[in-house]
């Protein structure tokens, strides 16, 4: 692609996501932005080609948040506490008391035009679920930027445990990838910068530092150490397979392979949304590594014992 296809592509990205050039130093679309661009791409160890696409849009407005220094007073909401989620207009209970819906004070949303619409339509029956970690510093973050990017989720774990629905459960959210995937699952994003230069940034907000994920392999690759999840989210997590087990029968099983260990890469099953349980989002397309590190057949063994509760 030459610079003035760089050019192009990188000004109509710039009005889509609204970013522009001086997030990167530079005041133009020029070849100037471009070198920037790829400089700040390899600093990060991410694809260098100097394009401000999807992933480099999320990581530069992480780099970005990460600096404001009032952050709790501007971004992080008093959640209500509420026990109940919803799904085709309906109240279920889920047993965790810091949940919040889309329509509450403090609350976080899907725009209209970024997911299927199913309401007024018969109970939608999804049968898998796609967990995901966000690469962002919160929940409002990962909300933010899904609207940015015209993408939505069902349900976001908050840095303390909370759990936000953006989205009614019957409707299928643009979460998974493709429309097969998007309209048999449920989708949760799962609060975490992943790299290890916004460990200062939870600890000076005062979340307290997080676990390190020790390097191991997806996809046959080796990966870098990462942050991992703070035990409040893991159990928000287990309560959230729970109730989904509970309301939509969703079975509490994951991708293992013949030893029972967790699978590290694409499962041909869930591609073609034949496997009926909670899936890593890695596990349907090489294009993802969330949430590697996260052992899925232990958060359902949990919400099996949450179940018998």
């Amino acid at each position: 692609m030459s610079v003035k296809d760089k050019n192009f592509y990188n000004e109509a990205s710039a009005n889509k996501l609204g970013w522009t050039p001086q997030w990167f130093g530079e005041d133009s679309f020029d070849e100037d932005l471009v070198k920037a661009v790829k400089k700040w791409q390899r600093n990060l160890g991410i694809t260098s080609d100097g394009l401000v696409g999807p992933q480099t849009y999320r990581r530069v407005w992480t780099e970005r948040e990460s600096k404001i220094s009032h952050y709790k007073q501007d971004l992080i909401c008093s959640p209500k506490k509420k026990n109940q989620l919803v799904h085709n207009g309906q109240f279920y209970d889920i047993k965790w008391d810091k949940v919040v819906l889309w329509d509450e004070p403090g609350g976080l949303d899907c725009d209209k035009g970024t997911y299927s619409s199913y309401a007024g339509k018969p109970d939608r029956s999804p049968n898998f679920f796609v967990t995901h970690w966000d690469a962002a510093l919160s929940a409002a973050s990962c909300a933010r930027i899904g609207k940015q990017r015209r993408l939505s989720v069902h349900f976001c774990i908050d840095n303390d445990g909370t759990i936000y629905q953006l989205l009614d459960t019957q409707h299928a959210a643009w979460q998974a990838g493709s429309r097969l995937w998007n309209h048999n699952s449920i989708g949760v994003e799962i609060s975490n910068a992943y790299y290890l230069k916004y460990q200062d940034w939870y600890v000076k907000n005062g979340f307290g530092e997080r676990p390190i994920i020790e390097p191991l392999r997806c996809h046959g690759a080796k990966l870098k150490k990462s942050l991992g999840f703070y035990d409040v989210q893991l159990d928000a997590l287990t309560a959230l397979y729970e109730a989904m087990h509970r309301k939509l029968k969703i079975p509490l099983e994951t991708p293992l392979d013949g030893d029972s260990r967790p699978i590290t890469g694409v499962y041909k099953p869930a591609t073609k949304a034949k496997f009926d349980g909670f899936v890593h989002h890695y596990q349907l397309t090489r294009n993802k590594i969330d949430c590697a590190g996260l052992d899925l057949s232990e958060i359902c063994k949990k919400a099996k014992t949450l179940k018998n509760n």
